[in-house]
């Protein structure tokens, strides 16, 4: 098996990839020597090494040998290929994640479990002791959290593996140079037949199973935009396997904290259920006041446990979604480096399958067409969008006026009846008084009777007045 590696690893033992037996890269050649790449031509005065070793001209210690040279011809008679099953790159068995929480969980109890010291219920004496009780003594809810918190990184270490694997296929050769410099219609089925010919447990990865699918619609179809358009698309789908796989491990970084304030709750709910104030019996009070203690710390240390085990849970599974996601870009750029440059359709070539480059002219006006349709889709709805929000705001603001004027005539007819009704009432009681008056008179001159009153008209005396 023919293997690639950077130039600073040389003089470094490594593993094998494939039979994992170690190997030492050599230390003693010079970049100069190194084959060039994509297949180029070597530069003047430099001698290629043979092609049966590694990257760096030379066999490993383990016997392993490239594959030999093949005569690309146009006799070439492609084989039935049914290609591998492919396991999930990313998403890790939940069920043997569950099974190495659950030995986690009991090994972690079994090694708390030494260390507490004193009845249960008493203070912590040191902090193993305290760890002791914080894990063992309290109520179902820290068992849950320390269960899912070691469900979760029997996850992640399970995806680590998974990530191993993916990084180990990348030391595989998968585009030998002496299998020719360049891809095209000739040679492309030897291409895919050493992909074939890879160990299975590497050959089931990303990586390689993207540039299998990319070279067999290659053979088929020898157009490099609809290559490079399926690879784009795959790229896709692995970031979107990629970010799906953290969606279990995600639940139970927002569960841990939850069931920290569920302890919460049931720790103040027990303090203050044992609350007790008999005075009559101090005995009592005490027992309650240590009730409520206890149900305090209950309630304190399951926010704190689930809080600290959600934040030692966040650092690993960022560290290994970046790391996902690293390797997915090297993916895109070994890809887009290495495979696309020594793809050749024919059509860079004069005189070269013309229906390659008409393919790809109609592709790009159709992609553009189409990109230009929803981009209108998208503007017309942003103008339908805000159409609607325009007719929603007059129709309330009109609705806000009909209010407001129907409140205001309400106002207006209230206070016109309150001043009739208070001139009517004025008026009523005005007249009540002038008949009451009216009546009082008719009295009166109903007891005089015929009584004649004489009105004696009195003389004013002045200063020079004589009587």
């Amino acid at each position: 098996m023919q293997l690639k590696a950077e130039p600073e690893m040389a003089g470094k033992v490594v593993r094998c990839p494939g039979c994992n037996t170690k190997l030492s890269i050599p230390a003693t050649l010079t970049p100069a020597s190194l084959p060039p790449p994509s297949g180029l031509p070597a530069p003047s005065g430099v001698t290629p090494p043979p092609p049966s070793g590694d990257a760096f001209g030379t066999e490993y210690e383990h016997g392993a040998s490239a594959p030999e040279q093949q005569s690309a011809s146009s006799s070439y008679q492609p084989k039935e290929r049914g290609g591998w099953e492919e396991t999930d790159p990313a998403n890790p068995n939940p069920w043997l994640a569950l099974a190495i929480g659950a030995v986690a969980s009991l090994a972690w109890f079994g090694i708390m479990f030494p260390f507490g010291k004193g009845a249960p219920g008493t203070p912590p004496q040191n902090t193993m002791d305290y760890l002791h009780d914080l894990f063992l003594e309290r109520t179902w809810v820290n068992y849950t959290e320390t269960f899912f918190f070691f469900w979760a990184i029997g996850l992640i270490y399970l995806k680590i593996q998974k990530l191993r694997h993916q990084k180990d296929a990348m030391f595989l050769d998968v585009l030998p140079a002496e299998l020719g410099g360049e891809i095209n219609r000739e040679n492309v089925g030897h291409f895919i037949d050493h992909l074939y010919s890879l160990p299975g447990r590497l050959r089931d990865s990303m990586m390689v199973n993207r540039i299998r699918k990319g070279l067999e619609l290659f053979e088929i179809r020898q157009n490099n935009g609809e290559v490079s358009s399926m690879m784009s698309a795959q790229s896709d789908i692995d970031g979107s396997r990629i970010g799906g796989s953290f969606s279990l491990i995600k639940v139970f970084l927002w569960a841990i904290p939850i069931l920290g304030f569920i302890g919460t709750v049931l720790g103040l709910s027990t303090a203050i259920g044992s609350i007790d104030l008999q005075v009559d019996d101090i005995s009592k009070v005490m027992g309650s006041l240590g009730k409520v203690t206890s149900g305090l710390g209950t309630a304190f240390d399951t926010t704190l446990l689930g809080l600290v085990l959600a934040m030692f849970l966040n650092f690993p599974m960022n560290a290994v979604s970046k790391a996902e996601d690293d390797n997915l870009n090297n993916i895109d750029a070994f890809c887009n480096e290495v495979l696309m440059p020594r793809l050749n359709d024919g059509g860079g070539v004069a005189g070269g399958d013309t229906n390659g480059i008409m393919d790809t002219l109609v592709k790009a006006v159709a992609t553009s067409q189409k990109e230009f349709l929803v981009d209108l889709n998208a503007l017309s709805k942003q103008v339908k969008e805000q159409a609607d929000n325009l007719d929603r705001r007059a129709t309330a603001h009109q609705e806000r006026v009909d209010a407001e004027f129907a409140a205001a005539l309400n106002r207006m007819r209230d206070d016109l009846t309150n001043a009739v009704k208070d001139s009517v009432k004025t008026t009523t009681d005005y007249t009540r008084a002038l008949s009451s008056g009216i009546q009082s008179l008719n009295t009166l001159l109903s007891e005089l009777g015929g009584k004649q009153i004489l009105i004696h008209q009195v003389k004013k005396k002045g200063w020079f007045s004589r009587e």
